[in-house]
């Protein structure tokens, strides 16, 4: 067993970091993210691990930073909130571009604009629809809690690595800023220069070595070389969506009714369950885990016995397109949700459960 503490979700990303052998970190104070890099740099992993860990003079020199590290084969990551996500989203699309794996906590707060330090899920699009330029996608984790905010930094090096490309995961306010009890995980030592070179030694720049030389670049000035490349990654994309998908279904099997929420969200759309069954109103929670690759088929599924979806969310209505898409009309899908950073109430979403799909 690892370590039990009682810690914030923001501290668990830095401490996750360390033990699962993070070679570098890259980043600028935001709030509700700050406690990343303060817990850092209050931790010193550079006596410890020797994990390199650098307060850039903006978040667009840390996601360069971040690339050119990430080019090397090393475990990298940058932690922000959402303005901060927006002025790196150039250099993410150079990483997927680039293909190389690295990671991103992204603490989101309400928008639009510099908006709220209040938490928010606004960030859906931006993180699952690619936010930058070119047709690209990113691995979106969402933990519900601060135990899988440490488990999933581990999972995200594991998904950059195996895919060669870049892993979001994707919390917000409430999961950075609330204490929970958690389990660490075992420290897991550093690559070698030998594993690097077994891991990424066909790609990653670790010196010529009598070798072709290496060069990371998403450039490709050949239009027929590109779409060549832009084949190969969707053809990744689609493998990810097919062999990637994580989900938690709850009282699904009996369900007339299914809520569908992700991260803080699905914490409370799990109360509002509760409170619903007391009522004799069968209702389900199907909770994505992995936003993209998003459930389709488990979505597909239900709608093909189920009366109708809520989609539950703290933002003006976006995982709800997703989820129209994967019912295809079978059944209604309706939209609850509060923004700007707003956090919706239990017994909100249950009137508007009944509201919007029972008539109540």
């Amino acid at each position: 067993m690892g370590d039990l503490r009682l810690m914030k979700g923001n501290e668990v990303v830095a401490e996750a970091a360390i033990r699962c052998g993070c070679d570098g970190y890259f980043g600028y104070p935001i709030t509700p993210q700050s406690e990343v890099m303060e817990t850092l740099m209050l931790r010193k992993p550079w006596e410890e691990t020797g994990m390199v860990v650098l307060q850039a003079e903006s978040e667009v020199a840390s996601i360069n930073m971040l690339y050119g590290a990430a080019s090397t084969g090393k475990k990298v990551f940058t932690s922000s909130s959402s303005p901060g996500i927006s002025l790196m989203t150039e250099g993410i699309s150079y990483l997927a571009g680039a293909e190389l794996p690295c990671l991103f906590v992204n603490v989101q707060r309400g928008g639009p604009g510099l908006g709220t330090i209040q938490p928010s899920q606004a960030d859906y699009f931006q993180a699952v629809k690619g936010g930058g330029h070119g047709d690209y996608k990113l691995i979106v984790l969402a933990p519900a809690s601060v135990q899988e905010t440490n488990d999933f930094m581990d999972l995200g090096f594991e998904l950059a690595f195996k895919y060669s490309t870049p892993v979001m995961l994707l919390t917000d306010g409430v999961i950075g800023q609330m204490m929970e009890k958690v389990e660490l995980s075992d420290f897991k030592p550093r690559w070698t220069d030998e594993e690097i070179e077994r891991i990424s030694g066909e790609w990653a720049c670790l010196g010529k070595k009598d070798r072709p030389r290496h060069v990371s670049t998403s450039l490709e000035l050949d239009s027929e070389k590109m779409e060549q490349n832009n084949h190969r990654f969707q053809a990744k994309y689609q493998s990810i969506q097919e062999n990637e998908v994580r989900y938690e279904m709850l009282n699904c099997e009996d369900a007339d009714y299914v809520m569908v929420a992700f991260g803080s969200s699905a914490r409370i759309a799990q109360k509002s369950m509760e409170i619903a069954r007391e009522k004799g109103i069968k209702v389900g929670l199907l909770r994505p885990i992995t936003l993209f690759p998003f459930p389709i088929k488990q979505i597909e599924e239900l709608a093909g016995r189920v009366k109708g979806f809520l989609s539950v969310e703290m933002n003006a209505g976006q995982m709800v397109e997703d989820v129209k898409l994967a019912v295809n009309g079978k059944v209604p899908v309706e939209y609850f949700g509060r923004y700007g950073g707003m956090i919706p109430t239990p017994g909100e979403i249950v009137t508007a459960l009944e509201q919007k799909l029972i008539g109540g």
